[in-house]
């Protein structure tokens, strides 16, 4: 049964000389749906919905301190005490309205798309399976927040060496770096503290320095402020990894590298119709450009030779 708005305006519609296929397509209507309407000349039935249940708030909230905000025991006091029959749902809207219950879930702020502002990077833990061997594998990607380009790589481990290995990859692929780059409270990167007030490893805010970018934690709780980030792993996990066999991970992560890159670039996202490549090429005017032979990440390893003569136990 349609609502009593979209009937009246089916109607006046018609009244207008505007055709049936017209009115569905702008309502959002069946063909025939319209013509039923239509036949009914605008005649609406009008329902009456009774009464708001009322319970005195005072009462409501001594049997929430007696019941320690146990809903369910102060439906049954109601009942069985007070003589007040009342539902489940319409208690804990009560319960909601007066404020008892538990706080509602803060939202993080609401950040704009704003060209050149940020990406964003996180892993996650996948079971794939390489040749006949299903092997557990963390996935690291990197996200461009405003163009939603990414960069996908998997890897055996993780850690903080692996971390700017990966960042130096796929900033140099891209060749520009955002302001900032949006990470969890992760150890990786962070040394202390959470949120705005995270404290970053003194050799990360280095490496990041030279990349023309900053660290930044979201607020611990606040997951969502990497929403692109957690819908590109979905992305990951409902369209690159089913019906794809891998025989080894290099070949894992040449096709990775294929699908997030050529693939994803040129494909138009779901709701806005938004293609990376051609949002990229307005965005690059408001990144800093990297230097094309930025030196990679490495490790200093002590030659055999520096070793002898040295008591490994007390150094």
């Amino acid at each position: 049964m349609i609502e009593t708005d979209k009937r009246k305006a089916i109607y006046l519609l018609h009244q207008e000389g505007m055709s049936v296929r017209e009115i569905a397509r702008r309502l959002g209507l069946g063909r025939n749906t319209v013509r039923r309407a239509i036949r009914d000349q605008g005649q609406t039935v009008h329902t009456v919905r009774k009464d708001k249940q009322h319970i005195d708030p005072e009462l409501l909230r001594r049997l929430h301190q007696e019941c320690e905000g146990r809903v369910q025991r102060m439906r049954e006091k109601l009942v069985e005490e007070e003589g007040i029959p009342v539902e489940y749902s319409t208690l804990t809207r009560m319960i909601r309205d007066l404020g008892l219950g538990s706080p509602p879930q803060t939202r993080c702020q609401r950040v704009p798309d704003e060209p050149g502002a940020e990406f964003q990077h996180d892993t996650t833990v996948y079971q794939i399976k390489l040749g006949d061997q299903p092997v557990k594998l963390v996935a690291s990607l990197l996200y461009l927040r405003y163009s939603k380009r990414r960069y996908l790589k998997f890897y055996r481990s993780f850690d903080r060496f692996q971390m700017k290995c990966f960042l130096h990859e796929a900033l140099m692929h891209w060749g520009y770096s955002a302001r900032q780059c949006i990470i969890d409270n992760t150890n990786l990167a962070r040394l202390r503290g959470t949120g705005h007030q995270a404290v970053i490893v003194p050799e990360m805010a280095a490496f990041a320095k030279q990349y023309a970018f900053e660290f930044r934690c979201h607020e611990k709780g606040h997951a969502n402020r990497k929403a692109g980030e957690e819908r590109s792993f979905w992305t990951v996990e409902t369209n690159f990894l089913p019906g794809r066999t891998f025989q080894n991970l290099e070949d894992l992560n040449q096709q990775g590298l294929e699908w997030s890159t050529s693939r994803l670039e040129n494909r138009p996202q779901a709701k806005t119709g938004l293609i990376p490549a051609q949002a990229f090429d307005f965005e690059r005017g408001f990144l800093t450009q990297l230097p094309p032979h930025l030196p990679a990440p490495y490790r200093v390893l002590a030659q055999p030779s520096q070793l002898k003569g040295i008591d490994l136990e007390n150094p």
